[in-house]
């Protein structure tokens, strides 16, 4: 997509808006990189110019926060997880909302596609508002090295991602879960209840105390949702 020129400008921005935040740490150069790096992975996915500046600037300083919390001097005992779908907008949209809400913020979450279009599926959008999620904030990142390189913990759902690069260091989990994309809500709503069974054993496994709110009603890992992915 070939961004309009006000959308540029809001761009440019955002190198600014960034640089306040990060430039004791990186340099402006580097931050105006990541930025329009950023920008054009979003464009390449996207079909309305208007939403790229706000999307920019979350992602770009996404992989910022990254990229700091590794320079880091090992004294952050913060958790940060990934999760990795096909698309970004189903699958790891709802584990990372779940994961974010249910670790009461405590855990920072990435969802990322590595066939992204950055755009949460409406029946997701359903059944995440059902149990009191705003979806306004969550939406899917491409998957770049920084945010890779930072996790703690690397989650994919199903070998449909494709090959990651994943650190040796970096704890990896496969969940073989149905695609919600598409599907009637009643199915999502499975897909739902798995996704938060398995991330309320993911965040006791890591020390994380699960909050009883946004509950979906899991009892267990459904396989009768599971997709041979």
């Amino acid at each position: 997509m070939e961004l309009p020129d006000d959308v540029r400008v809001k761009i440019e921005r955002t190198v600014d808006h960034l640089h306040s935040e990060f430039g004791e740490q990186l340099p402006r150069e580097r931050i105006s990189e990541l930025v329009h790096d950023s920008a054009n992975r979003l464009a390449a996915n996207s079909t309305v110019a208007e939403n790229i500046p706000v999307l920019c600037y979350r992602f770009a300083r996404e992989r910022m926060k990254a990229i700091v919390r590794q320079q880091g001097d090992g004294t952050d005992t913060a958790h940060d997880v990934v999760f990795v779908s096909l698309s970004g907008g189903g699958r790891g949209q709802i584990a990372a909302a779940l994961t974010s809400v249910l670790s009461n913020h405590q855990v920072s979450v990435h969802s990322a596609g590595t066939a992204v279009n950055a755009e949460i599926d409406p029946g997701v959008r359903t059944v995440l508002g059902e149990i009191g999620i705003d979806t306004d904030e969550p939406f899917a990142r491409p998957v770049t090295d920084e945010v890779i390189r930072g996790a703690d913990v690397i989650v994919t759902m199903g070998h449909s991602v494709g090959v990651i690069d994943i650190p040796a260091a970096v704890r990896h989990e496969d969940w073989r879960i149905g695609d919600p994309l598409g599907a009637p809500l009643e199915e999502i709503r499975r897909v739902r209840a798995d996704i938060e069974y398995r991330v309320r054993a993911l965040l006791a496994s890591i020390g994380v105390p699960a909050t009883e709110a946004a509950a979906a009603g899991s009892a267990g890992p459904s396989t009768a949702s599971a997709q041979p992915d």
